[in-house]
């Protein structure tokens, strides 16, 4: 009963960041295109877009913590209950982690809160790599569609990692605008940058569609 309610919990996750990416593109491109509102309004939408994008993380986290508890209790990977428990645990504290640097985002502590942020997806995307090559090559025994599906999570995050430098780009040019007004320079850039991080998008979510396909077919 357990091990069916968590199935239904990670693909109802998924379709939770699904629509939250859907929503959190669309207003994005309309606040980079609203060249004619007043920047106070475009600010406010953007703060909006930033509350939203926590939704983004819940689901990474969440689909991270749900994969690892389903994959201990279903024997695929070694630690059984414990491992799960394990797995529980550290993802309400990485949950709330996350909640913790957004609501400190614009205080003082705020760039050392994002940089640790990024230092644990870092650490966790070499993880899931490296473990997932070593079992492909024999060196961990996992079976060969769970590895892929490992390999794949490491470049979601790197994916993820990556958009993320393209709002920090932004958030540049953005503050330039705030300080010295809006210009065709200045509005053409933020556009590119949102070109390239929907770009980066649209590859995250063909990892995703890949290990979804390897999690029913399991070749």
């Amino acid at each position: 009963m357990l091990i069916n309610v968590l199935l239904v919990m990670h693909i109802a996750v998924l379709g939770y960041w699904l629509g939250a990416e859907f929503v959190i593109n669309s207003e994005f491109r309309f606040v980079c295109r609203a060249v004619s509102m007043p920047f106070e309004e475009r600010k406010r939408l953007m703060e909006h877009v930033m509350d939203v994008d926590q939704h983004v993380r819940y689901a990474l986290i969440l689909q991270v913590g749900l994969g690892t508890v389903l994959s201990a209790l279903l024997g695929y990977f070694p630690g059984g209950a414990a491992l799960a428990w394990t797995a529980g645990v550290a993802t309400l504290a990485w949950l709330a982690f996350v909640e913790v640097v957004h609501r400190f985002r614009h205080g003082a502590a705020g760039k050392q809160l994002a940089l640790l942020d990024r230092l644990i997806r870092y650490v966790l995307m070499a993880v899931l790599v490296v473990a997932g090559l070593a079992a492909g090559f024999g060196s961990l025994p996992l079976q060969g569609w769970l590895a892929g599906k490992l390999v794949l999570f490491g470049a979601v995050i790197a994916c993820g990692i990556g958009i993320r430098y393209y709002i920090i780009q932004f958030f540049g040019i953005w503050r330039q605008i705030e300080a010295a007004g809006s210009s065709s320079a200045r509005e053409s850039a933020i556009r590119r940058n949102y070109a390239s991080g929907t770009t980066l998008l649209g590859l995250l979510w063909l990892c995703i569609a890949a290990i979804a396909v390897l999690s029913v077919v399991k070749p």
